[in-house]
């Protein structure tokens, strides 16, 4: 198994195309070993050098619903009343930590995704 790491946008591309080819490999043969190995190489590269920035919360609160094809009615039960969910997905209120709990628990939202700091409006006083 001549396997090599991956310092570049060739050896990455070489890498891709390789496991094009090996995509069909059964576990447990040297093809499925040489598949895994190179699907690790290839995610390491990805993680060094196309990162993909985690969502703010609202985002990920709204990607669930479209994904789920849940209405703003659908988020009562983990936020509250229609015109806190609004507030919320306006970012005219930050979420608490027990909207957080149960967004995390109803919806699977990781925490650590709910929990980051995003921007709210302010309001004119």
């Amino acid at each position: 198994m001549n396997i090599r790491p991956i310092k570049n946008t060739d050896d990455y591309q070489a890498a891709l195309a390789e496991i094009e080819t090996l995509f069909d490999a059964l576990p447990n043969t040297a093809e499925g070993d040489r598949l895994d190995v190179l699907t690790t190489l290839i995610e390491a590269y990805e993680q060094e050098h196309h990162p993909i920035a985690t969502p703010d919360p609202i985002e990920a609160i709204m990607y669930s619903m479209e994904s789920r094809g849940f209405s703003r009615r659908d988020l009562e039960v983990f936020i509250g009343g229609r015109g806190r969910v609004s507030e919320i997905l306006h970012r005219k209120r930050p979420l608490t930590l027990e909207m957080i709990r149960k967004l995390h628990d109803g919806l699977g939202i990781p925490a650590e995704i709910l929990i980051q700091p995003y921007p709210i409006q302010q309001t004119a006083a």
